[in-house]
């Protein structure tokens, strides 16, 4: 389906007065049996119009015998029936005039070409008509605000959020798989998290994720958006959609599978073979402030944080713990997830050294050992004097809680910390022992309270390190101009180095000195006029990797060498394929060594220009060091990137080697970036190596390569 969806179309399907149900039954199982009784048992206050010619009556309702015989305008029409009579049912629907169309029958893009057309010819009759199309292949949605579950699942459309302490704050879901959808539904509402609509999009015909986010960004009801995706239809429809929803102060937490498929591979440069699907989507989906969760228990964790804390996570955590060996384990975890802890010592924090036992030093994690067994106070005391200081943003308190009668010592004095006032901050309850014998009404207390319980302080922490990370993003955008390249309309497909050189030098992009040489006289020509030592590479489109094919020489130190060196670079490339011509050689001047990297620029159809930066070199591929950056960052927030890679320690001086300059290579990116904006033709661009050099020495990019539609 074609543009955007109205809010008020996907009102009247989301919020329905009247619903149709095609392929009502009372069959035990049937699912339009379930429907109906969904429907009726949730107190569903609007007209339901049961469809089935050869009865009556169903569950007390008068049945139509069709669809023609509908009254015109139903809000919703649910097609419980097999895929045979669908087209049909929904061009019927689309005559008299229904809003939108829930369709859970399966078979249609999945099951193969006849399928697809008949998906095509659905999404067809729905754009003509105006009307929303769910699925199919999908389960349908639930509306837990209105109570109206259209859906086959035995449902009890009641949610819990009415208590004043979670403000009636929830979660919306989101999900193209409608069990995983129920599935989170399920989790969430079991840890008493309200959720205000469910909704699983199945085949998208005339609908997607992209619109639901949109329509949930808008809804007072819903504060957190919770999505399942495998594949995104529309990209730039749904960052869209996404960015709104960051603006509008509501985290969109994603769980995506298919960080394992294989990617879509360039041919000719290694900017193409390294930013696969996943990686690019990923970089994406976070620069439009998405939180990317790894499992289904992280996308539940890190959504009941966002909905029911007072405040999200942010600036630095404290963690409250009772064991020595805990605080340790804290510490290594903390790295790992790159969690900052606020800095806390007996000199620096009055208060927390007031509320502790001399023997208790201050310390982050700290260590309270047992001594809140027979002084309870002492997690009140501890908690309020975290709960006061400025440099605490998060506070994460690890309990061991055993049984019935220790969690009686230790629950009340902790709630007493939250009980006084308002909280201003959150504060996650991690226990350090699952499976502890916990009165789940101590649990329910903490959540009344808008504290969070997680079974393991792993998970509670993981959780608040992404919300963390939300909270720290980098929302500037690059100001400057693109940067349109002169000359580019007269090239197309694979570009050569020593074109692709003369295309980006004029934007900015610093190469060695050099030029281009047609013949073995111009090339000694060339290196007299760069000066020796030079280096020499072979110059083909259809070369795309020069090193490969020996179409490299370095350190040619005079004329006979250069001559010389035309000949080998020439037979080396006959050897490694005859079917390759040369354009020519590049004659460069030789420069320092420094550290090798790799720039590449790709422009996806799908999802839009993205920047590769990272280490490079020959081994680029199979270190894949690399970070994924879009091309709107400015020049601090690359130089951060850049500094979050895996061997960042490289950049800064290792081991008394000069720290190298990273401000130059983030203003190479930055450039790069422009350039990419500025001439949406260029599919790619590969700098390998790029030479960094210690700091204030700048950057040269001795390679480069294009592609161009």
């Amino acid at each position: 389906m074609t543009g955007s969806i109205s809010h008020a179309a996907l009102g009247r399907l989301l919020r329905p007065r009247s619903v149709a149900v095609v392929g009502a039954t009372d069959k035990p199982g049937a699912l339009g049996a379930t429907l109906l009784s969904n429907l009726q048992k949730n107190g569903f206050p609007g007209a339901i119009y049961p469809i089935n010619p050869k009865r009556e009556t169903i569950a007390g309702l008068a049945c139509l015998p069709s669809v023609a015989a509908l009254p015109e305008g139903v809000d919703v029409a649910v097609l419980a029936i097999p895929r045979a009579g669908v087209l049909d049912a929904v061009r019927g629907l689309a005559a008299r005039k229904a809003g939108g169309v829930v369709i859970f029958s399966a078979g249609f893009a999945e099951g193969g070409a006849d399928g697809l057309a008949e998906q095509q010819e659905i999404a067809a009759v729905a754009v003509e008509a105006g009307m929303v199309i769910e699925g199919p292949n999908c389960l349908g949605l639930v509306n837990y605000v209105d109570r109206i579950p259209l859906t086959f699942v035995e449902t009890t459309a009641v949610s819990p959020g009415s208590r004043p302490a979670m403000g009636n704050r929830a979660v919306g879901i989101v999900s193209q798989s409608g069990a995983m959808a129920a599935v989170l539904a399920t989790m969430l509402l079991a840890r008493d998290v309200a959720v205000s609509y469910s909704v699983s999009t199945g085949n998208e015909a005339a609908s997607g994720v992209e619109d639901y986010v949109d329509w949930l960004v808008d809804d007072p009801a819903t504060h957190v958006i919770a999505m399942i995706v495998e594949q995104f239809r529309k990209p730039q429809r749904f960052l869209a959609a996404a960015r709104r929803a960051a603006a509008a102060g509501k985290p969109v937490v994603l769980l995506h599978p298919g960080k394992s498929s294989a990617a879509r591979e360039s041919a000719a440069t290694h900017t193409g073979a390294m930013a696969g699907d996943y990686k690019l989507m990923r970089a994406m989906v976070a620069r439009a402030g998405v939180i990317v969760a790894e499992t289904l228990e992280e996308l539940g964790d890190v959504a009941e944080i966002a909905v029911r804390c007072a405040a999200l996570p942010n600036g630095a955590a404290a963690v409250l713990g009772e064991s020595g060996a805990f605080k340790a384990l804290t510490l290594d975890l903390a790295e790992e997830l790159n969690l900052p802890l606020a800095a806390l010592d007996d000199a620096n924090a009055p208060a927390l050294r007031a509320a502790l036992p001399p023997f208790v030093p201050v310390s982050n994690p700290l260590d309270l050992t047992a001594q809140g067994l027979s002084e309870p106070a002492l997690y009140t005391r501890t908690l309020e004097a975290l709960l006061g200081d400025d440099r605490v943003g998060t506070i994460v308190a690890g309990i061991i809680q055993s049984d019935p009668v220790t969690c009686a010592i230790k629950f009340p004095p902790i709630l007493d910390s939250v009980g006084a006032a308002p909280l201003r901050k959150a504060l996650v309850f991690a226990g350090l022992d699952e499976g502890a014998d916990i009165p789940p009404e101590r649990i329910a207390s903490l959540r009344s309270a808008g504290v969070p319980w997680f079974p393991t302080t792993e998970r509670a922490l993981r959780a608040v390190a992404r919300l963390t990370h939300w909270s720290a993003r980098d929302v500037g955008k690059n100001s400057e101009a693109p940067l349109p390249l002169a000359g580019l309309d007269t090239v197309a497909g694979v570009v050569p180095e020593y074109r692709a050189k003369a295309l980006l030098a004029p934007a900015g992009v610093p190469f060695p000195p050099g030029r281009f040489a047609a013949s073995a006289d111009d090339a000694v020509s060339a290196a007299d006029a760069v000066g020796y030592p030079v280096a020499m590479k072979a110059q083909a489109a259809a070369l795309g990797h020069k090193s490969d094919a020996g179409g490299v020489l370095l350190n040619l130190a005079d004329g006979p060498a250069v001559r010389a060196a035309w000949d080998r670079i020439h037979a080396n490339v006959a050897a490694y394929s005859a079917v390759i011509a040369l354009d020519g050689v590049l004659i460069e001047g030789m420069g320092k060594r420094g550290m090798e990297m790799i720039v590449g620029a790709k422009n996806d159809p799908e999802w839009g220009p993205v920047i590769l930066a990272g280490f490079g070199g020959v081994t680029a591929e199979i270190l894949q060091d690399v970070r994924l950056l879009t091309p709107d960052l400015t020049a601090p927030a690359v130089e951060a990137e850049l500094l979050r890679l895996r061997s960042a320690a490289l950049l800064s001086g290792y081991r008394g080697s000069p720290a190298l300059d990273v401000p130059a290579l983030a203003r190479l990116i930055v450039t790069l970036g422009r350039v990419l904006r500025g001439n949406l033709r260029i599919r790619e661009i590969d700098l390998n190596p790029v030479i960094l050099h210690p700091l204030g020495e700048g950057v040269v990019a001795l390679d480069a390569l294009m592609l161009v539609d």
